[in-house]
């Protein structure tokens, strides 16, 4: 961007691309409805010694929900990063992204359970079930493991792999953006929903963006005024010589 647009600052151009960035969320947006897959990854590279699974290690874990359309097809995606795995947490994520009334397909984890509870018709495929029936577990939720692969591919291959945890709300939101609009026939209203987001928000500014800001250096303590020279500030010596002056003129 810095390239494309002459910036002399890199530091001007991140901060233009995260304020878009940070538009790119409507406020008040519809939640998913229908059938909607919902499951849980982890965002980050491969760490030696780490097995697999819900182990954390360094990367960071990332709720998915994805719409299901009948025959076949996707529709919207939703994506956040989670504290864990617990039923806190995917409960959360659950109601937050999807319309109460919808069908939710998860695995059989059981941080999942008690969404029937919420006002969801919840799917639970078990994967345990599915590798004694000699079917591939991968196949349980094919639409959020599509989306986890193409956001990680999109991550790797655009971003190089450079995203800060901090900073992976912003980019897991640009890619959602896409993603919901990668039907488009028109580039350019696509370019015009970013404007009219930005326009509908809020100023955002730059120590807004900044992940982990330092504290402004204080400037030194400029030297105080100073009274009157010493000379001036002594009491007056004792000369009886000149009352004796004036008393004689006098």
């Amino acid at each position: 961007m810095q390239r494309a647009l002459e910036i002399g600052s890199y530091q001007t151009a991140w901060a233009m691309l995260h304020r878009l960035r940070s538009v790119l969320v409507r406020p008040g947006r519809d939640r998913l409805a229908g059938t909607v897959e919902a499951d849980e990854t982890y965002i980050g590279g491969e760490e030696p010694g780490l097995r697999g699974g819900r182990a954390r290690g360094k990367k960071v874990l990332t709720g998915i929900a994805v719409e299901v359309r009948a025959p076949r097809g996707l529709g919207r995606c939703r994506m956040a990063p989670l504290a864990d795995a617990s039923a806190a947490s995917l409960h959360a994520l659950v109601t937050d992204h999807v319309e109460p009334g919808a069908t939710v397909v998860t695995d059989g984890w059981q941080g999942y359970r008690g969404l029937d509870r919420l006002g969801y018709v919840h799917d639970r495929r078990s994967q345990r079930a599915t590798r004694a029936r000699g079917d591939d577990p991968g196949e349980l939720l094919p639409a959020v493991h599509r989306v986890a692969s193409l956001a990680k591919r999109w991550l790797l291959g655009t971003h190089q792999g450079s995203v800060d945890e901090a900073h992976l709300l912003s980019y897991l939101n640009e890619f959602v953006f896409r993603f919901n609009r990668r039907r488009s026939r028109s580039r350019g209203l696509v370019f015009y929903r970013v404007l009219e987001l930005a326009v509908g928000h809020e100023p955002v500014r730059y120590q807004d963006l900044i992940a982990n800001p330092q504290p402004r250096a204080v400037p030194p303590t400029p030297p105080q005024a100073h009274g009157n020279p010493p000379s001036l500030e002594r009491p007056p010596a004792n000369r009886p010589w000149r009352t004796a002056d004036q008393y004689s003129s006098a």
